[in-house]
């Protein structure tokens, strides 16, 4: 089944040039970008998304380290799309990310882990609109 996700190439990547080659990681396998803008978040930006993590001591350091320099935000689209971009992406932890992967080549540490994905298609919904509000989004032509 075609759907959508959102992912974020973080501040760290970008840092590092490293925009392309994740990008390419996901159109080798099959992921179409549907959408894309490079931003540097504000604080109530990044505050906002990551609002379910309030309550959780790391959430602070979360905030300042997305909105330290730009991001690469993205709607990607292709069959199960969610799980795939999920295991493209491996492991939160890079040291428990299967080889190959987004995290496992370029990921710093667990808190400069390069990418964000959605963890759901209605996560997926959300995250994309949150960004992507009144922007299109272009899905691939059949």
């Amino acid at each position: 089944m075609t759907q959508q996700t959102f992912s974020i190439i973080k501040p760290d990547a970008v840092e590092r040039n490293l925009v392309g080659k994740i990008i390419g990681r996901f159109e080798e396998e099959g992921l179409n970008v549907v959408a894309l803008e490079m931003r540097h978040l504000a604080r109530h930006e990044a505050e906002g998304f990551y609002a379910e993590h309030k309550a959780r001591p790391f959430f602070g350091e979360l905030c300042d380290f997305m909105t330290r320099s730009p991001v690469c935000l993205m709607a990607l689209e292709g069959p199960d799309a969610v799980a795939k971009n999920r295991k493209i992406m491996g492991a939160t932890n890079p040291a428990n990310a299967d080889a190959g992967t987004i995290r496992k080549l370029f990921a710093k540490s667990v808190g400069e882990n390069s990418v964000h994905g959605s963890d759901s298609p209605e996560a997926a919904a959300r995250e994309i609109s949150y960004f992507f509000r009144g922007i299109s989004v272009y899905p691939k032509k059949k």
